[in-house]
């Protein structure tokens, strides 16, 4: 058996603490090997609670000689400065949503790592569960005719007034949160094949950074793509594809538990079917697709990620002129 990928964690991010941590020492393919953080009181605190050791300087962790790949849960802001860092000092990372706030500057990053051997990997989880590719499989079958649409939402309620996602300087904002998972749905339901046909980005009263959006996308074959997201709505997980014949409707698409067993509602002329599937842990199961790709020494679905940043700023970039729309 390979032996398990020794990682080192750049920071003590709630998500690192609530999700990749626990999958982290769990894997059978990972092991955790130190955590560094800025507080060093929050980096001990935190490595007890994972029996790992705990580092003061994120340098500690790229001069370990135990540690082979490097996890960045830091504000969106710093992937880029961390991530160039880690793969400079020969470290495979795994770097949450988004890699970097550019498609220059992520093209870059997946460049280098190419050129040194290394497996860089954007940390979005639901691609790899099991209940899109079942959706894949359906389409493709032609369970609901030729696809003409696709609807995709993520928003989530309101955040405490300090959090991170509300300060632009650290790269907040709902596009870069929750934006990141319909765009990606989109892509990975349709592939590359999208153009940004408009966009919409809105201010919650108080806020300097956008809080809800909107966008229309063109997709391949007529296909017409919207997609919404937002920091203080209701909460929304889901997504719908529409045929000539039918609709597929999935809920609780994109942060499901491990527990949760996903339905597939199916809608046709004639009734409705509903298609329970196993559950299935997707944190897990994007662990091992990182130490997979790790020890293969490459990048997976590059193309995507790059491309994913690419439609990311033409939202952003179409939505400029709407800039001040206040909710």
């Amino acid at each position: 058996m390979t032996a398990p990928l020794r990682i080192g964690v750049l920071g003590c991010a709630e998500i690192a603490r609530r999700r990749m941590l626990p999958a982290f020492v769990v894997g059978e393919r990972t092991e955790l090997v130190v955590v560094a953080a800025r507080d060093p009181e929050r980096a001990e605190e935190t490595a007890r609670a994972f029996g790992c050791r705990a580092a003061r300087r994120y340098e500690d962790v790229f001069a370990d000689p135990d540690v082979e790949a490097v996890y960045v849960p830091l504000p969106a802001s710093l992937h880029a400065r961390w991530t160039e860092a880690a793969l400079r000092a020969g470290k495979h990372v795994l770097a949450e949503k988004p890699v970097t706030l550019g498609t220059e500057a992520t093209a870059g990053l997946l460049e280098l790592a190419r050129s040194r051997g290394l497996a860089l990997m954007e940390n979005v989880m639901f691609v790899h569960h099991h209940l899109h590719t079942a959706v894949r499989e359906l389409v493709d079958k032609g369970e609901i005719g030729e696809l003409r649409s696709l609807h995709a939402e993520f928003s989530v309620p309101a955040l405490p007034s300090g959090d991170i996602r509300y300060r632009p300087e650290l790269g907040g904002g709902a596009l870069w949160d929750t934006g990141v998972y319909p765009v990606r749905a989109a892509l990975h339901l349709l592939g590359p094949e999208l153009d940004v046909l408009g966009a919409r980005l809105a201010y919650g009263r108080g806020h300097t950074v956008d809080t809800g959006g909107a966008a229309l996308l063109g997709g391949p074959n007529g296909i017409t793509v919207q997609l919404a997201f937002g920091l203080d709505h209701c909460y929304r997980s889901r997504y719908e594809l529409t045929g000539a014949k039918g609709r597929v409707v999935v809920d609780r698409a994109f942060t499901p538990p491990a527990d949760h067993q996903p339905v597939i509602l199916i809608e046709r002329a004639g009734g409705t079917e509903e298609i329970t599937l196993e559950a299935h842990d997707q944190v897990a199961a994007t662990v091992t697709a990182f130490a997979e790709a790790s020890r293969a020494g490459a990048s997976p679905d590059e193309a995507t990620t790059v491309r994913q940043a690419a439609l990311l700023d033409d939202i952003r970039t179409r939505a400029r002129p709407h800039a001040g729309l206040a909710l």
